[in-house]
């Protein structure tokens, strides 16, 4: 894939993120479906979502995850672990501590 479209859909990823997050209390639906697009969005262009972004979603039902409306984030050493609230989805992100 050309890197204009790359880099133009990763602008788009970012201000869908944006625009779940301002419509999560007022219109969660709307949120849910930001976060669908800019998935899809990801998808058909080869983009990989930031790594920034990836706890501030649920995979499994598309909602934005923000600590303390709807999800419930614990930290395990190095790994932070973000529970959905909607769905009961865990999500695990960071590195493991090499033993």
């Amino acid at each position: 894939m050309n890197k204009k479209i790359q880099a133009l859909a990763l602008e788009r990823i970012y201000r869908l993120f944006e625009l779940a997050e301002l419509n999560l209390k007022t219109h969660p639906a709307r949120s849910k479906r930001y976060i669908q697009m800019a998935r899809k969005i990801g998808t058909r262009t080869n983009t990989r979502i930031p790594d920034e972004l990836k706890p501030c979603y649920c995979k499994k039902c598309n909602a934005f995850l923000k600590k303390g409306v709807n999800a419930e984030h614990e930290k395990e050493g190095t790994i932070l672990i973000v529970k959905c609230l909607e769905c009961g989805a865990e999500k695990k992100t960071g590195r493991k501590n090499k033993a």
